[in-house]
């Protein structure tokens, strides 16, 4: 079961009371106040891991605290703080506060952590508040209550392709035959009922993560079909493939098909229409679809891959495309990170120059 989206309470543990007590030993007169400090409460983290693809732990375990400090004891003792609790979720989750509206965080990277909950301060013991007028106070400092926080999980899944197209476009079987993935395939609409991934391996060293998305229909945006709830998931993509049926059993046109994911598309976010593209002809092993291919490209004036998923045709030349777009949005990428930077160090020389002439 595919799970995008949940919503938690998460508590920091209580800090430990400090303790009141005094030192008692033979031959020790007036011993005075000798009370530890409580421990702190355990903190609540959220960590990234690669292992899992889904919030679905979330629907049974809404509530998650961290455990309580210990009070403190005699002889100046301080008690034991709480375990810290990490709760793991999948690569690409954005935490944020639910009453406040904000995004604490957006954990993308393997091991990525953030503290959600801190847990309570413990409480100072009595040998804190003597004094020379009070030798032997009788009170002690409470621990301090762990913070509590509502919070809304979300996930995007991390992938580099997006597939995306009508129902039985046949995004299901090309996923499953590039990838170990095994989606539902059948002869009818919205087969897919939710995100897939699957990894193509085109060599030992090149390979790729692919998002198989539920099919978009005509006003996906309004909630038409299975709505526009996964477009999420291609934010992160940096290419996206939009597949396209050649031959339609409906009888619609595929330059019309295609129309109208772009628009869906648009109206869901800019950012998506300005991701790097390639249209696929997918079912290109079926009789006269080479007539209906060299059409498409005529009306579209676009580069299409042709292929078949079924057969495996056009495959290899479709993943190596595929792989030279990648590299080269990760150097543009890389070149944009190093041109920041490189921006930053310029900043910041000059401010240390300003300061030091000051």
């Amino acid at each position: 079961m595919f799970v995008d989206e949940a919503e938690i309470f998460v508590k920091g543990g209580d800090g430990g009371d400090g303790f009141v007590g005094f030192r008692r030993e033979s031959y020790v007169p007036r011993g005075g106040p000798d009370g530890g400090d409580g421990g702190h409460g355990g903190g609540v983290y959220m960590e990234a891991v690669e292992n899992l693809d889904t919030l679905l732990d979330f629907l049974g375990h809404h509530h998650w605290k961290a455990e309580d400090g210990r009070a403190g004891q005699t002889k100046k003792k301080t008690g034991r703080s709480g375990n810290d609790i990490i709760v793991q979720v999948p690569l690409g989750t954005l935490v944020y506060d639910k009453d406040a509206g904000i995004l604490l965080k957006d954990l993308t990277q393997h091991g990525q952590r953030i503290c959600v909950s801190h847990g309570g301060r413990g409480g100072r013991g009595n040998v804190h508040f003597a004094t020379a007028t009070e030798q032997a106070p009788r009170h002690a400092e409470p621990g301090r209550k762990g913070r509590e926080r509502s919070l809304r999980l979300e996930l995007k899944l991390i992938a580099d392709v997006g597939l995306v197209g009508m129902p039985n476009a046949g995004k299901s079987t090309l996923i499953s035959h590039v990838s170990s993935a095994r989606p539902k395939i059948a002869d009818y609409p919205f087969t897919t009922l939710h995100p897939m991934l699957g990894i193509a391996e085109i060599s030992r060293h090149r390979r790729m993560v692919l998002a198989d998305l539920p099919g978009l229909i005509e006003g996906a945006h309004e909630g038409t079909g299975l709505g526009d709830q996964f477009l999420r998931h291609i934010e992160r993509t940096r290419v996206i493939v939009h597949l396209l049926d050649i031959m339609p059993m409906d009888g619609s046109d595929p330059t019309t098909n295609y129309e109208i994911i772009r628009n869906e598309l648009s109206k869901y976010s800019a950012k998506l229409t300005d991701k790097p593209e390639i249209i696929v002809a997918n079912k290109m092993d079926l009789t006269d679809s080479e007539d209906a291919y060299q059409k498409l490209k005529e009306k579209l004036n676009r580069e299409i891959l042709p292929i078949s998923a079924v057969t495996g045709r056009g495959l290899p030349q479709l993943l190596d495309h595929l792989w030279r777009l990648i590299e080269q949005h990760k150097e543009e990428e890389k070149l944009r990170q190093e041109t920041l930077e490189s921006q930053i160090d310029t900043y910041t020389g000059e401010t240390e120059n300003e300061n030091t002439s000051d």
